[in-house]
């Protein structure tokens, strides 16, 4: 049985809003965020940070992932913020704003200098002109152990506003950033999500997003309400078809008159070794939903 970590489905839930974090516990999520920044007005940061970190730390929320998105460090809150996710111990902690290796190497001396856990992660919002451009520098910062850095998640809504690239169905103006950013994150083993669906009442819309992001290569996409649940934990999960196929293509280099081949027919089609991992990821995958349930 597979141990993959899934992010099918990571939802943001507002720190201010103690119902919500509460519910959370009950929703189907792969992860949770559980937002500091965008989602909470300037007089309720400080409501917000103690609610989430008091949620943290009292847990119920099973094998959900728990990651607490933070104030950048420039911020009235910043800091604090940061100090106490920390002691929250959450999986992960999603900066905002990072532009350049430098915030990702500032993060890292805070955190030795707080001793945090070592199994906090570091997760970093993909969200400015700058930060495309500088994202080969920014995905290689993984290969510092320093900074924990293990996922990238795109802000579309920042990017939009930033470059006034308009967020239109199909993503045209989006998809160069995003396919340069997948690239980066996969060249050093990073897992990226997408951004947001911002109309929560147009499910349908959410679903052929999900399903785009998804072909793209993504693994997950970040949600702003619970009825984005299901287009994202089931566009992102292998059909039964792509599961059923996977399996005849392992089964048939596995058999003795394979061992030497490098490529073989399977049904009508060919399938060469480097689609022997391609398989596997996706019987994996499967079997990883499977044993959570949703």
């Amino acid at each position: 049985m597979s141990d993959l970590r899934l992010r099918r489905s990571v939802l943001y839930m507002p720190g201010s809003n103690a119902r919500a974090l509460e519910k959370a516990k009950t929703l189907q999520a792969d992860s949770l965020i559980l937002d500091l920044e965008d989602a909470v007005g300037p007089d309720e940061k400080v409501l917000a940070r103690e609610q989430v970190c008091a949620a943290c730390k009292e847990g119920g929320y099973g094998n959900r992932e728990l990651v607490i998105r933070v104030n950048a460090p420039q911020t009235p809150w910043g800091e604090a913020d940061l100090k106490a996710a920390i002691e929250a111990r959450p999986d992960a902690i999603l900066m905002p704003k990072v532009s350049s290796p430098a915030v990702l190497e500032s993060i890292a001396n805070h955190l030795e200098a707080l001793d945090a856990p070592e199994t906090i992660a570091i997760w970093a919002m993909i969200e400015t002109p700058a930060a495309i451009l500088n994202i080969q520098e920014i995905a290689k910062a993984r290969r510092d152990r320093r900074t924990r850095l293990t996922c990238f998640v795109l802000g579309t809504n920042d990017l939009a506003k930033d470059t006034w690239a308009q967020l239109v169905p199909g993503r045209v103006p989006m998809l160069p950033w995003m396919m340069f950013t997948l690239a980066a994150a996969r060249a050093e083993g990073l897992t990226i999500l997408d951004g947001v669906w911002n109309d929560i009442a147009d499910v349908e819309g959410c679903r052929i997003e999900c399903r785009q992001a998804r072909d793209l290569g993504f693994d997950g996409k970040t949600l702003i309400h619970p009825n984005q649940l299901e287009p994202a934990n089931t566009s992102f999960a292998p059909t039964e078809e792509e599961v059923r196929r996977a399996t005849l293509v392992i089964e048939a280099f596995d058999k003795p008159e394979n061992a030497k081949r490098g490529a073989i027919k399977v049904e009508g089609r060919m399938y060469e070794r480097q689609h022997i991992g391609m398989a596997r990821r996706a019987v994996n995958w499967h079997e990883a939903i499977a044993a959570k349930g949703y």
